[in-house]
């Protein structure tokens, strides 16, 4: 079976299978059953091996799985064993937090650069990546071969900025603008709306709380 044919479902899972295979490295876990596995994932037995068929199985019939096996296979299939050059749009707060983040260099993903139009912020420091203005965008692109763009802007810019970067060939985002992107169906977007997020929160506490004693 091809990934294309895998569902959706199925590849939202696997970023948790491989944070928990992860936190069972760090305690020296050298195996774990799908049984095991499953009460710490509050996902079925039968549906973590459903899963991890789609891309081969990985266990022993009696064993089990071999945890940093079946981390660094998993690893491979997200494609973390490759390295993505990413840019940050935007450093106000969020992108400041996120420029901030250090697991994003474990898992491959190198922040090479973070832009921002306000001129109070130019010429600053995150961890050693410049603030740089916007209008070096283009070149820098171009001369940093960039795989990912993070987009922590305002609404009435992402758009704009959104199609210039695919324009200066950038094919991946991780938008954190309140709004979708309409980009060509070859464009990669994963969207991250803070705003939906907690939302469906208020929503599932709300029905909690009226739930009957």
């Amino acid at each position: 079976m091809s990934e294309k044919e895998i569902s959706l479902a199925v590849i939202k899972r696997l970023p948790r299978y491989y944070r928990y295979l992860g936190e069972l490295m760090e305690k020296d876990v050298v195996r774990i059953s799908s049984k095991e596995l499953s009460e710490k994932m509050q996902v079925t037995a039968s549906q973590i091996r459903q899963d991890l068929n789609n891309f081969g199985g990985f266990g022993q019939q009696g064993y089990g799985y071999n945890v940093e096996h079946l981390y660094t296979e998993i690893g491979k299939i997200l494609g973390l064993d490759k390295r993505y050059n990413i840019i940050i749009i935007g450093a106000g707060n969020l992108g400041q937090a996120l420029a901030n983040y250090t697991d994003f260099e474990k898992r491959g993903f190198i922040l090479k650069g973070i832009f921002d139009v306000n001129p109070i912020l130019i010429g600053l420091s995150i961890r050693g990546t410049e603030i740089r203005l916007m209008g070096e965008l283009e070149e820098f692109i171009k001369s940093n071969n960039i795989d990912i763009a993070v987009l922590t802007i305002p609404k009435h810019n992402a758009p704009k900025v959104a199609a210039d970067l695919v324009n200066w060939g950038v094919h991946a985002f991780w938008n954190f603008a309140p709004c979708d992107l309409n980009l060509p169906k070859d464009i990669i977007v994963e969207n991250v709306h803070l705003s939906e997020s907690i939302m469906r929160l208020s929503y599932d506490l709300k029905t909690l709380k009226e739930q009957p004693n």
